[in-house]
């Protein structure tokens, strides 16, 4: 995905929990007086977190495709690097709901969250 990689997502796996990586760069920066990371990549950071997950868990010819997105910004990020790691909260044929974190040093206090629902497969047509 090109926007994964303008981003510098880089991905460590432990077993089943899977860990993405956005180091830190100064193109991430939003606001230069703070300095704090743009939104914009902190969302995209979480989504991302949550395709790899399902795709990881649930591999499909397609990726996942987003029905909803709700992304809370609890802290401002630091110039640094973030880490997300997302929960399959539930997961049926068609679709699927995450649960995403984002932090910085502390896992236990986040920068930001993400609920998604996701379109696992679309129908095919046999007609």
């Amino acid at each position: 995905m090109p926007y994964a990689n303008f981003l510098g997502l880089k991905t460590q796996s432990n077993g089943d929990e899977l860990t993405v990586i956005m180091p830190y760069s100064d193109h991430l920066i939003g606001n230069p007086m703070l300095p704090a990371l743009h939104g914009g990549t902190t969302a995209a950071l979480l989504e991302m977190t949550a395709v790899a997950q399902l795709a990881t868990s649930y591999p499909r010819p397609r990726l996942p495709r987003v029905i909803n997105v709700t992304a809370a910004y609890l802290r401002t990020g630091r110039p640094e690097t973030v880490f997300a790691r997302a929960r399959i909260n539930k997961a049926g044929r068609r679709v699927a709901q995450v649960l995403v974190e984002a932090w910085q040093t502390n896992r236990d206090h986040p920068i930001a969250t993400l609920t998604a629902h996701f379109l696992l497969d679309e129908a095919t047509d046999t007609t």
